[in-house]
């Protein structure tokens, strides 16, 4: 059988095909001649939920911020094309079992080096139970991984000599050597195993940054990171380092920009969608980019399990009128959703099965919610919490007013202060109400957009769905190497999502973005982040 090669050329050809954007933007031609390979980036963020771990860490707020400080096999190109990274190569006969060769004289911050080991020990810790690790349905492709008891070294992971390693799935998966990438497969140095508590308030990592002191992340504030000289992959940085700041809200950052007083936001408030690209003309971006965003109304909850549940979901997704709120709440910098993917991921449609659940259909929502009520009369009101601090209140004010004008109940917005206090209240479920989802590619397929938020026993999972017919059939695309078969598959599992609505789509975001005057060479990624290692500043 031909060898599959997932070296550098090799994967950025074949990754080409996997991601159709509808362009990358990137700011015009400047001068750059005052250029400054000390000057700090600054740009907005969020206080990450977790402590820096990359195995723990499932949210943006952390994952902006371990993507800039780590770097694993292959890293994604702002069209979403794979290259290597630390890897050398990365071969296989079957997409089943692969040959991982590290490139030489690759070390962390600290000296430590990036060898096999740190690769293997990483992804053993993330994937063993007793870790409670919130991306370790990542690893459960690999041989030896366990829901069932604690496993802490997987059987298909075998360190060979310093630079060598293989890895044995249980069953040839299309789109495995694509995920490498993600933050879950990043390595984590000798040192870690110390004290992996502090580590992850510390983190020291292996890519184009590292933090600028062990006090660096200031909770609540923001986190310093500055150029990591010991990186020596293509993600070079053409600046002296990157401050992010965790704004309270988005109108705080976006007065910071119009002051000159922030270098680069990728978030843009309601209230200046509209207006932000004259304001910002030539330093500015509304891009398609892989960003799904949805609400996720748990079966535990009152009301919405069994068939109840299932008649309700469907006459609140009814009831929404996405097509109006993209258009007044975004001014069209949004797109009503007809599927729970991205239309920027190979093999996206808008006709799938059971699709038409998405249209706003007010007949349709009173006679399902009437149905309902004759199995169980409703009570209460419905709310669908969120993060105050980004910029969800205008819609989520639409969305439930909405819901409440046609179904003729109350309905209303449950605000957090913070992201991180809204995503402990849901990853710990005491939380007692609809809440705010979304999902930001971590690598370019449709199944990352299904398996992670709603696999059986899935780290992102937040309502605990579970159907075996839909796992069954995510299992079966997974292990055709044939990338278009295997989207159909993913296609037909959607099919049952649609029908049971663990999650209700609402829109497909674009990226908007806009950046201050003394910057330059601003491009933003096919997941919406900018790549700063590109940016350049003057003095």
């Amino acid at each position: 059988m031909q060898i599959k090669k997932f070296g550098l050329a090799a994967t950025a050809l074949a990754a080409a095909g996997v991601l159709v954007l509808a362009g990358c933007s990137s700011s015009p031609e400047s001068d750059t001649s005052s250029a400054s390979a000390t000057a700090i980036i600054s740009t907005n963020g969020s206080e990450p939920q977790n402590p820096l771990i990359p195995t723990n860490t499932n949210e943006v707020g952390g994952g902006k911020i371990l993507d800039s400080i780590f770097a694993g096999l292959v890293y994604y190109a702002a069209d979403g094309s794979v290259h290597n990274d630390m890897a050398e190569s990365i071969d296989t006969e079957d997409s089943q079992h692969y040959t991982v060769k590290l490139k030489a004289d690759q070390t962390f911050s600290n000296g430590d080096p990036v060898d096999a080991e740190s690769f293997v020990k990483a992804w053993n810790y993330g994937a063993a139970l007793d870790n409670a690790q919130l991306s370790s349905y990542f690893f459960e492709s690999i041989e030896g991984f366990s829901w069932d008891e604690n496993v802490e070294e997987m059987s298909g992971l075998k360190v060979v000599d310093d630079l060598t390693f293989t890895i044995d799935l249980v069953s040839p998966q299309s789109d495995f050597a694509l995920s490498l990438g993600y933050s879950a497969f990043y390595p984590l140095p000798a040192s870690a195993w110390d004290d992996i508590d502090a580590f992850g308030q510390a983190p020291i990592g292996n890519g184009p940054y590292k933090l600028a002191s062990d006090d660096a992340w200031q909770h609540n504030e923001k986190i310093s990171l500055v150029v990591n000289d010991t990186y020596q992959g293509d993600r070079q940085p053409k600046n002296g380092g990157l401050d992010i700041i965790f704004y309270a809200t988005q109108d705080a950052s976006y007065a910071d920009l119009q002051g000159d007083n922030v270098d680069v936001v990728d978030q843009i408030p309601g209230s200046a969608l509209a207006s932000y690209q004259d304001e910002f003309d030539g330093r500015s971006v509304n891009q398609a980019v892989a960003v799904f965003q949805s609400f996720t109304i748990p079966a535990r909850l009152e009301h919405f399990g069994g068939e109840e549940g299932e008649l309700r979901r469907a006459a609140i997704s009814h009831a929404i009128n996405r097509e109006e709120i993209t258009d007044v709440i975004f001014s069209g910098t949004r797109t009503p959703a007809h599927d729970f993917t991205s239309p920027v991921i190979d093999g996206y449609s808008e006709d799938v099965e059971g699709s038409d659940v998405l249209d706003f259909d007010e007949a349709k929502a009173q006679e399902l919610w009437a149905e309902a009520d004759a199995i169980s009369p409703w009570t209460g009101e419905f709310k669908i919490a969120y993060n105050a601090d980004g910029g969800h209140a205008e819609w989520v004010d639409a969305v439930t007013n909405s819901i409440k004008n046609v179904l003729g109940i109350e309905a209303s917005g449950d605000p957090y202060p913070t992201f991180a206090e809204a995503r402990t209240k849901i990853t710990d479920r005491t939380i007692q109400t609809a809440f705010r989802t979304g999902w930001q590619g971590d690598y370019p397929s449709l199944y990352n957009f299904l398996g992670p938020i709603y696999g059986t026993g899935a780290g992102s999972n937040d309502g605990d769905y579970s159907n075996p017919e839909f796992d069954a059939l995510l299992a079966e695309g997974r292990s055709l190497s044939d990338l278009d078969a295997a989207n159909e598959k993913f296609q037909e599992a959607q099919t049952i999502l649609f029908t049971d609505l663990p999650a209700i789509p609402l829109w497909y975001s674009t990226v908007n973005g806009a950046w201050g005057t003394k910057v330059s060479n601003v491009e933003f990624g096919w997941n919406s982040v900018p790549l700063y290692y590109e940016i350049e500043k003057s003095e």
